[in-house]
Formats: C-alpha cells, structure tokens, sequence
C-alpha cells in the first residue's frame, strides 16, 4: 500500500526519536560532542516533523465531509494552510539555531585542546545512523515524486543532512582510530570538535531556502509566474468579452493557491442571468487551472472600480 504524507510523516517521526535517542546514549558514553549534537538535533527535528503532521492532519481533515470536519470549518472558515509556512519556517529556524551553537561550542573545545574518545562506540553509532538516514531518505524522494509535500521535502532534506553528519562522523572516527597510535595521535583529540565545526558550517546554510520560501508566503508576496498566468487569462476575458480592465491579487500560501479576480464592467451593460455570471466564472476557473481543495478562487464582476481596489 502506498504510503501518503502523513504515513510517512509517522515512520520518520519514529525513526527520528530512535535515532535521536542513540545520539544521545552513545554521545553521553563515548564522550562525544558531535554524537550528541547529532542527537539533539534529531530530538528537534522530531518535534518539528511532529508539528508538520499536526497541521497535514487539520489541512485534510478541512477539505472532508463530516460532521467533525464541519465544525472545524465553522471555527476556521480561512482554513489552515497558513500554518503550513509557519511551521516550515520554524523549523528551519530552529535546525539553524541549533547548529550555530553546535559550531561555536565545537570551536570552544578546539581551542581548549580537545578531548578524548572512545571511537570504537563512535564508529558504531555512526555506521547505524548513516544506514537508518539514507534508507529514509531514499523512501521519502521516491514517494515525493509523487506527492510534491513541501513538509516531506523539508524532512527528506534533514535526513539528507543527518545522514552526511553521520558520513562525516563515521570518516572523521575511523581517522581518529587510526592514527592513535602513530606519531601524530594528538590529532584524535581534535577529530571530533572539528568534525562538528565542519558538519555545522555545511548545515547552517541548507535551511536558508525554505525558510525565504515560506517566509515569502507568510507576507502573502505575489508569485511571479502565478501573477502572469492569471493576469494571461484575466486580460483575455477581458479582450473577448468587452469589459474595461481586470484587479488580480494572488498568492501561495502553504500548498494553496489563492486568488481574487475582479472584473471591471462597463456601465449599462446588459443583465445577465445569475446562471450565467456562474458559466463565466467556471470558464474563467477553468482557464486558471489547478482546480482542488487547495485552491482558493474568488470571481467578481463590478461597474464600480472601486469595489475592486
């Protein structure tokens, strides 16, 4: 059976508190900054990946038929899609947070000298996250061509980024274990801050993206390509059917599409049925497209331009 969003969403949230759970454990064991950081950034990642399904859950449980569904629409009648960004840009936030202090506290410990490590459990846990992060990376790409779910996108890029954490550990460690004994063993000591220095260097700007995407959909700004389309169809209408001009305000928001279309119609013009002003806009929907649950399109046709400003 095909996985959806929120199964999949499930099995990582799954795998994330188990592999978080051994970050920490090993971490706190073999005397690793950088297993522990590991584990709390999957800790974080968890939480996040947690509050995603919370808000995949409200969304599809909006667009149902029941009796529940109903009530939850009369409290929130705009729908939840606006938390989708929030939640997207929180939790880039968050990962970035966590690994800019990751980085000055591997720095701190390089400067102090290092420490010691016990790389036989290092090299272990590093082994079992690299298989456990690619196998679930590998899972959530394939069913995302499918799906195209900005969360399941954001969570295949934290596993991504835990898995090239754990690659660098796993590297790092075997260096470690062994040159210690040859005559350059200090350098053990200095393996594991510098590793997690490196590591969060490469992760702090990875999240930059999705947090400008959503931060861009929060502020309700205008697509581009979005705009040209529906101002493409709005100005056709307007040529074929003789009206003055067109008000176009759209957005993305989330996975929805919102968009408010004005006509501004000559005075006098001859009345139509109600019947027909219902043809006109399921034309002009049709023109637009992407007609579903997540679209949200508003027709209107008015003489007084200002209704429309």
């Amino acid at each position: 059976m095909m996985l959806g969003e929120q199964g999949f969403l499930r099995i990582s949230i799954a795998a994330t508190v188990v592999v978080a759970t051994l970050g920490v454990v090993f971490g706190i064991l073999s005397g690793s900054f950088s297993i522990a950081f590991d584990g709390v950034y999957s800790l974080a990642d968890a939480a996040m990946t947690g509050l995603a399904l919370w808000v995949s859950s409200l969304i599809i449980q909006s667009t149902q038929s029941d009796a529940q569904s109903g009530r939850i629409r009369n409290r929130f009648t705009m729908g939840f899609w606006h938390l989708e960004p929030i939640v997207l840009m929180l939790n880039g936030c968050l990962l970035m947070t966590v690994a800019v202090y990751a980085l000055i506290s591997a720095i701190i410990s390089i400067m102090n000298g290092g420490h010691e490590l016990q790389f036989g459990m290092a090299v272990a846990y590093s082994a079992a996250t690299l298989f456990v992060c690619a196998a679930m990376a590998f899972l959530g790409i394939r069913l995302n061509a499918g799906i195209k779910s900005d969360f399941i996108s954001l969570d295949i890029k934290a596993w991504i980024m835990s898995g090239g954490i754990a690659l660098a550990l796993l590297i790092a460690f075997l260096i470690g274990m062994a040159v210690q004994a040859t005559p350059v063993a200090w350098v053990a000591s200095y393996m594991d801050p510098a590793v997690l220095a490196l590591v969060c260097l490469v992760m702090i700007p990875l999240p930059i993206g999705t947090v400008r995407k959503a931060l861009s959909e929060i502020l309700l700004i205008a697509p581009v390509d979005l705009q040209e389309h529906v101002d493409r169809v709005a100005s056709e209408t307007v040529r074929r059917l003789g009206f003055l001009s067109h008000r176009a305000y759209v957005a993305r928001v989330g996975r929805a599409m919102q968009i408010e279309l004005y006509f501004i119609v000559p005075e006098g013009l001859p009345a139509k049925t109600v019947e027909e002003w219902d043809a006109l806009r399921d034309e002009i929907g049709a023109s637009i497209g992407d007609e579903s649950a997540n679209r949200w399109l508003t027709i209107a046709f008015t003489a007084d331009a200002e209704w429309a400003e």
